[in-house]
């Protein structure tokens, strides 16, 4: 019977040093905060008209051009296709950014 209370002793000291062990390695009870990549935008100000405004997490900003400004840049290209596919590939940015912005403020409200 002293072989099996010792066990049972032995065994619940090991259960005991077992969880404070991972307690320590896990820096405590409280669990880690996610934290997003650097590169999550966070917030979209402006419209096509007078020029984007995209922030990041990490702090940076990008200030893509007005949506005329892009326009004219697309005049450049030689041939037509080339024309026509940047001017495209305009629409769809700036569209693309007015839905992100909507979704931020949307996603915002909604806590």
């Amino acid at each position: 019977m002293r072989k099996y209370v010792a066990s049972v002793i032995v065994a619940a000291v090991a259960m005991v040093a077992a969880g404070v062990g991972t307690a320590l390695a896990q820096g405590g009870s409280a669990p880690a905060r996610w934290v997003p990549p650097d590169d999550t935008i966070v917030k979209v100000t402006g419209n096509a008209e007078e020029g984007f405004g995209i922030e990041h997490y990490d702090g940076t900003a990008l200030f893509p051009p007005t949506d005329s400004e892009a326009r004219a840049e697309c005049l450049e290209y030689d041939k037509r296709i080339q024309r026509v596919r940047c001017r495209t590939e305009v629409r769809v940015w700036y569209r693309d950014l007015a839905a992100t912005k909507n979704a931020l403020r949307w996603a915002r409200q909604s806590r």
